[in-house]
C-alpha cells in the first residue's frame, strides 16, 4: 500500500503550472474502500461480497498504461487543462485510499463531466478490485 499524496500539495503545483490562467475550477476525487459491498451499493452482480454482507478491505491492481490513456484522453477534451492521477495498488483495508484524481478546466460544467469521464473510464477499464469479506 502506498501513501496518497497530499490533495494540497497537488493543487498548489497545479496553481504554479502555466495552465492555472486558463483554470476556473478543479475538482478532486478520493476514492477509498467503504465497508459497503459493490454488489449493494451498485446494485450489481460481482464476485466480491454479496448484498448484506461486509467489506473489510480489497486486492487493488491496475494497468498503468491503460490508465495512462484514459489521462491523456481526459486531457483532449474541451475546456480540459491540468489532469493529474495517483492510484494505490495491494491488499487495502476499510477507509484506505483508492484513488486521487485532480481535474482543472475552463468551467465547471466540462470539470465536472471530465471527472465523471476519467473516473469511470478508470474505474472499468482500467482496474481490478476484489473485495475481502470481513
Amino acid at each position: 500500500m502506498a501513501q496518497m499524496p497530499s490533495i494540497d500539495e497537488w493543487l498548489r503545483e497545479a496553481k504554479a503550472d502555466p495552465v492555472f490562467a486558463r483554470c476556473g475550477m478543479y475538482l478532486v476525487h478520493n476514492g477509498t474502500v467503504r465497508e459497503t459491498p459493490k454488489a449493494e451499493v451498485r446494485g450489481v452482480s460481482t464476485d466480491g461480497v454479496q448484498p448484506g454482507g461486509k467489506v473489510a478491505g480489497m486486492v487493488f491492481s491496475y494497468n498503468e498504461s491503460k490508465v495512462a490513456a484514459a489521462v491523456e484522453e481526459a486531457r483532449a477534451l474541451p475546456g480540459i487543462e491540468y489532469v493529474r492521477v495517483w492510484l494505490n495498488s495491494g491488499e487495502l483495508e476499510v477507509g484506505d485510499d483508492i484513488m486521487l484524481v485532480l481535474i482543472g478546466g475552463d468551467i465547471r460544467p466540462r470539470v465536472i463531466d471530465a471527472l465523471q469521464q476519467l473516473v469511470s473510464t478508470i474505474k472499468n477499464t482500467c482496474v481490478v478490485e476484489q473485495e475481502i469479506g470481513a
